[in-house]
């Protein structure tokens, strides 16, 4: 039997530089206390690692309120204009570890917003990411993640909108959604936001499921874009695991498996990866 792990799998860039900032503080080894608002990143593993070495997670703005000293470390999902207000009446240190890609989108809505346009943002709502873009708009904005919800949406006579998208996003979806209100007549302006990294792991995902007898998806619950290639995966691949460790597997496979696939999302660390493909490999 054959195990393939996907040409694109495992952190991305934004996560990357979110981790090389975190550990920076660690190793600084100073007295003040270091936060994170909201875990650094979607893997429960990670945030457990970090926790041990000193990085404390608030998980409100009231918690951020209370603070009146330490280093606090933006995570990569990004936050809204708010919080760094907050931060600086507060007078604590901000350590900013929001993906590029999402700053992006961050001076895009500012931007269009502030021009007087609805900012429509194709993504999950309530998931920090889009929280935190939300949070830079002017005036309306509205999050719109099924094709019902684009169908049912209603301009007035005269308004303008921008549409984004969550930076990991399903891009087919995206390019879906985004035909519904091109039908619709609208005065509208498109940027597709989702990262390059997010286009080329679904991608790769869904080649890789689309000739596999099996596919096994790693990453957090909580992760939106593990959630995304599992969907992906799934529809090319009947037989579709998603685990967040090597103790959530429990691989039932019939002797005609010949290709079994692994994937992982951009917040998944690159030993858990290795742990599950080294054990397909020695026990099956």
């Amino acid at each position: 039997m054959e195990v393939v792990r996907a040409e694109s799998a495992g952190f991305c860039f934004g996560v990357e530089k979110a981790m090389e900032k975190a550990y920076e503080q660690i190793e600084k080894k100073e007295e003040k206390k270091i936060y994170s608002f909201g875990p650094l990143i979607h893997n429960d593993q990670v945030v457990k690692e970090l926790g041990e070495k000193g990085i404390t997670v608030l998980g409100s703005e009231e918690e951020l309120k209370q603070l009146k000293e330490g280093t606090v470390i933006i995570r990569s999902h990004g936050v809204s204009r708010d919080i760094y207000h907050i931060l600086e009446e507060r007078g604590v240190e901000c350590v900013d570890a929001t993906c590029p890609f999402v700053k992006r989108i961050h001076k895009i809505v500012e931007r269009e917003s502030s021009q007087g346009k609805q900012i429509i943002i194709i993504g999950n709502d309530g998931h920090p990411e889009v929280e935190g873009i939300k949070g830079w708009c002017q005036g309306r904005v509205s999050v719109i993640e099924k094709k019902e919800d684009a169908e049912n949406f209603t301009l007035e006579e005269g308004e303008k909108i921008c549409i984004v998208s969550q930076t990991t996003f399903n891009y087919n979806k995206f390019q879906e959604l985004v035909e519904i209100f091109k039908k619709k007549g609208y005065d509208i302006s498109v940027v597709n936001t989702i990262c390059n990294a997010t286009e080329e792991r679904q991608t790769a995902a869904r080649e890789l499921a689309a000739r596999a007898d099996a596919m096994i998806v790693i990453g957090g619950t909580h992760s939106s874009n593990t959630r995304k290639l599992y969907e992906i995966c799934k529809s090319e691949c009947e037989n579709t695991y998603f685990i967040q460790t090597l103790d959530d597997l429990d691989l039932d496979l019939p002797k005609s498996v010949r290709l079994v696939g692994i994937t992982a999302g951009a917040s998944t660390p690159n030993n858990i990866i290795e742990e599950v493909q080294n054990y397909v490999r020695i026990n099956f």
